[in-house]
């Protein structure tokens, strides 16, 4: 029942917004010509890529992947450091806890990973920094400069 009235309402708004265009069309009237010219108005906004949006939340990955980073190189009182992880694994091996330690150990494996992955992702986030910079774009120079 639901999806009937879901397939309705689509159908309706397609038609409503397919409406006016198909009259003016069937007139042959200038109006049909002008809805072609705006898409390549609109077309050097940017390829479909997401590289705008990227571009302007940079600096927030940027700040993310550093506190990430700071985080898993962290000392053994640092909640999600690498360390923390390494001492909570020999406690449970001294404990003679072989299911959690086979599970932490596992866990840390992934963390210890997750180090030059994140700063592989630094590497390529600054690259692409200089080249939104180079195109004017980013979070500091394209509110003003772009538009």
């Amino acid at each position: 029942m639901h999806r009937g009235k879901s397939v309705l309402v689509a159908c309706a708004a397609t038609a409503a917004l397919l409406g006016p265009v198909g009259i003016a069309a069937a007139d042959g009237s200038a109006p049909a010509s002008t809805p072609a010219a705006a898409p390549s108005a609109k077309a050097p906004k940017g390829a479909g890529d997401g590289s705008r949006g990227l571009c302007k939340r940079a600096k927030k990955i940027d700040k993310r992947l550093d506190r990430a980073l700071k985080r898993l190189k962290g000392p053994a009182t640092v909640r999600g450091s690498v360390a923390r992880l390494t001492k909570r694994v020999e406690r449970a091996k001294k404990a003679d806890h072989t299911e959690v330690q086979t599970f932490l150990d596992h866990k840390l494996t992934f963390r210890r990973s997750l180090v030059p992955t994140l700063e592989q992702r630094q590497k390529d986030l600054s690259k692409v920094q200089k080249w939104c910079a180079a195109r004017g774009e980013g979070s500091g120079g394209a509110k003003g400069s772009a538009k």
